[in-house]
C-alpha cells in the first residue's frame, strides 16, 4: 500500500492542509504515529498528541481546529473516524481469497455446494446442506444436517453449526462459535432428578451479523432463536434459547442473556451484561458493562448496576455509595457526641 496525501483526501472527499505530495506506506496510533503512517483524532482529548506525533498524515474532523502548526499533513472529514476504517478496509489484510474444497473435506452427497465456494481442510458438511455464493468455510468447522449459509458468509475455523440453522449473507462467524447448541432445559423430577426438555426449534442469524470467537447461541425450544441484522456480537457471548436480538445491536464479551429474552434494535450493551429470561427490552436501550437486568427496559433508556436502574440516578448513587465509611465514622462520632451530651444531664 502506497498513496498520497491528495489520492487519500481523493477517496475520502476530504480537505489537504499541508503537502498533497506526502506518501504514507501503513496506518498507526495518533500517540506512536512514525513517519510514512496515517493516523487519525476523532476523540478531542487526543488532539494533545497533533504537536508530537510523527504520522505523516493525520484525518481529523471537519470542525478540528489547533493553535500550533503541526508537521504533518493534515486532511479535514465529515467523520475522522469512520474515515480511518474506511481506509483499514482498503488495506485488509485478512481477505480470504481461496477457492475449491479441500481433499479432506467430508460433504455428504446431498448437500449443494457453488461451485465458488471454499471448503477448508477437515471440513464435515451434513445432509442437505446448502453452502451458497462465496461463502468460505476455514478448516476444522462442523456444519450439520439441513443448513443454509448464504452467499459471501465467512465461517472461521472450528465453527460448529448444529442442524437446521439458517446463516444469512455477508456474515462472519468466528473461530470457535457454536452455533444451535441445546437450549438449557430441565424439568426436576419428584426424586429430585431433572429431565431433559427436547430442544426442537433452530437457530435463524440474519444478514450482515459478525460473531466473536467462542460466542454461544442455543437453539429454541420451539420456534427459532433470532439473530437480526446488522448485529454485532463479540467473543465469549452466551445467547440462550428462543432470545431475539433486534437489527444493529451491538453486545461486548462476557454478556449473558437468558432465554426468550426479546432485545430491540440499535441497542448498546457493554461487557459482562448480564439480562434474565423472558424480560423486553425496547429499542436504543444502553447497557453499561458489569450491569445485571432484572426487570422489562423500555425504549430509549439508559441503565446501569445490579440490579439495573437509571444511568444518571446510579452514577449520584454512587458518589454517596463510596462515601458510606466517611459517613458511617461521622454518625458513630455523632452517637458518642450525644451520649457524652446525655451523660452529663
Amino acid at each position: 500500500m502506497e498513496y498520497t496525501a491528495q489520492e487519500i483526501a481523493d477517496i475520502l472527499k476530504g480537505k489537504i492542509e499541508g503537502n498533497p505530495d506526502t506518501k504514507i506506506q501503513g496506518f498507526s496510533k495518533i500517540e506512536e504515529g512514525k513517519e510514512g503512517t496515517i493516523s487519525f483524532i476523532a476523540n478531542p482529548k487526543y488532539s494533545k498528541y497533533l504537536d508530537t506525533t510523527e504520522a505523516s498524515v493525520v484525518l481529523v474532523n471537519k470542525d478540528f481546529s489547533t493553535d500550533s502548526k503541526p508537521n504533518s499533513t493534515i486532511i479535514k472529514v465529515d467523520d475522522a473516524y469512520n474515515s480511518f476504517a474506511k481506509l483499514l478496509s482498503l488495506q485488509d489484510n485478512h481477505k480470504i481469497t481461496d477457492t475449491g474444497i479441500s481433499d479432506s473435506a467430508t460433504i455428504r452427497k446431498s448437500a449443494t455446494v457453488n461451485d465458488s465456494a471454499y471448503i477448508g481442510e477437515y471440513v464435515f458438511i451434513g445432509e442437505n446442506t446448502t453452502i451458497e455464493e462465496n461463502v468460505k468455510i476455514l478448516p476444522h468447522s462442523y456444519i450439520g444436517n439441513n443448513v443454509t449459509i448464504k452467499e459471501g458468509t465467512i465461517i472461521y475455523p472450528d465453527v460448529k453449526i448444529y442442524h437446521d440453522c439458517n446463516i444469512g449473507r455477508n456474515c462472519i462467524i468466528h473461530a470457535g462459535v457454536v452455533i444451535g447448541s441445546d437450549g438449557f432445559g430441565f424439568a426436576p423430577q419428584s426424586n429430585k432428578d431433572y429431565h431433559k426438555i427436547p430442544q426442537v426449534g433452530n437457530v435463524i442469524i440474519e444478514d450482515n451479523v459478525e460473531i466473536g470467537s467462542n460466542t454461544s447461541i442455543d437453539r429454541a425450544t420451539i420456534g427459532s432463536t433470532i439473530i437480526k441484522k446488522g448485529v454485532k456480537l463479540d467473543n465469549l457471548i452466551q445467547i440462550a434459547h428462543n432470545v431475539e436480538i433486534g437489527e444493529n445491536t451491538v453486545i461486548a464479551a462476557q454478556t449473558g442473556i437468558a432465554g426468550s429474552t426479546k432485545i430491540g434494535k440499535d441497542c448498546m450493551f457493554g461487557g459482562q451484561v448480564g439480562i434474565v429470561g423472558h424480560l423486553k427490552i425496547g429499542n436504543n436501550v444502553k447497557i453499561a458493562a458489569q450491569s445485571g437486568v432484572s426487570s422489562s427496559i423500555k425504549d430509549d433508556q439508559v441503565v446501569q448496576g445490579s440490579p439495573a436502574f437509571n444511568f444518571g440516578t446510579y452514577q449520584k448513587s454512587y458518589v454517596l455509595f463510596r462515601k458510606l465509611p466517611e459517613l458511617y465514622k461521622r454518625i458513630n462520632e455523632l452517637e458518642s457526641e450525644l451520649k457524652k451530651l446525655s451523660n452529663k444531664e
